[in-house]
């Protein structure tokens, strides 16, 4: 790459896009990568601000800003993922399904703290749908080291940084527990909620009992539904710390692994997260996912649909960004909870 006197490059060769912006009307490549410079084409250069350009100039230890963005592309497209053609070193990345969008983090991070070179997406641990844009890419200058495109490749290590894992067809089961409920001298309006929640995914409640306070009864209703092979047992009500509430040990006496009972996430601190040795999940949903807009459930639900398991760390993880601010208008999830 050589920089030259515009009015002196008739004959060459652009080595990059030149991009006109009309303030409210457009914004546009007027000459492509690999235009051969013309005398009619000198008046439009300087119009848009080019006194001096960079021509194309052979060099076996650089790469053009586009062939560079392909290898970034390359670091960064798993599965499901789509992407765009190269235009000024940049690259648009898009779901090819609706999935959990999984990012890694620290890979993402020592590619970036390289420098000449960016990767933006938006936040992983999230839904998105087929279309959805999920991350865009640039090499900063028109030109780069090979070495420093080998020294990205080394930094992303072996796997793409970012996928797409498709939701799965989730059939579950919902135990409601609550000698009110069970009585009758309340109704159950908790089920709906969980209903409508799981319907945004796909998913179908394919069984449902309602419990007195009794763990015995409570453990057996779940097993009952792990033998019909549903995907994932909902378990509603007794989650607190009162005498009567028997949840939790329910729970834990199906033989389940408990993940975390509690979660640093408000509203939803008293969640409980567990897998059956097969890997199938039950959960226990504490109260406020009943009458909250947003919970523990909204930032966990995706990976359990897609059958990503969640570990003790990422729960964790939720504490920065897990506070609720209930906002007059819910934007989530473009917001920063969970974030």
């Amino acid at each position: 790459m050589k920089k030259m006197r515009t009015v002196d490059a008739v004959g060459q060769v652009l080595c990059h896009d030149i991009t006109q912006i009309i303030r409210g009307v457009s914004k546009g490549p007027v000459f492509r990568k690999g235009h051969i410079i013309q005398p009619e084409d000198i008046p439009v250069l300087l119009s848009v601000g080019k006194e001096q350009i960079y021509i194309w100039e052979n060099n076996e230890h650089m790469l053009h800003e586009n062939d560079a963005a392909i290898i970034l592309r390359d670091i960064c497209q798993g599965r499901h993922i789509a992407a765009g053609e190269p235009k000024e070193g940049k690259i648009e990345l898009t779901a090819d399904c609706d999935g959990l969008f999984l990012v890694d983090t620290q890979g993402l991070y020592r590619v970036n703290a390289l420098g000449q070179m960016m990767i933006a997406t938006r936040h992983g641990g999230f839904a998105v749908r087929k279309g959805d844009r999920l991350a865009g890419t640039r090499i900063i200058p028109l030109v780069i080291e090979k070495e420093k495109m080998e020294a990205a490749k080394q930094a992303a290590g072996s796997q793409p940084l970012m996928q797409v894992v498709p939701f799965r067809n989730i059939r579950y089961g919902v135990v409601t527990t609550g000698s009110e409920v069970f009585h009758g001298r309340i109704k159950d309006t908790f089920t709906d909620v969980i209903v409508s929640k799981m319907a945004e995914f796909g998913a179908v409640m394919a069984a449902h009992d309602i419990l007195d306070d009794d763990p015995a009864a409570i453990t057996r209703a779940i097993n009952g539904m792990l033998e019909q092979h549903l995907d994932m047992v909902l378990c509603t009500g007794g989650m607190s710390v009162d005498p009567d509430d028997q949840t939790p040990l329910a729970i834990k006496n199906t033989g389940a692994r408990i993940v975390s009972y509690g979660a640093p996430v408000l509203p939803g601190a008293m969640f409980l997260l567990s897998y059956m040795t097969d890997g199938r999940p039950v959960v226990g949903l504490p109260g406020c996912v009943m009458y909250a807009r947003r919970t523990i459930f909204d930032l966990v639900l995706p990976s359990l649909i897609a059958g990503v398991p969640i570990t003790a760390d990422r729960l964790a993880s939720l504490g920065e960004g897990g506070y609720c601010l209930n906002c007059p208008v819910c934007t989530f999830p473009n917001c920063g909870f969970g974030k």
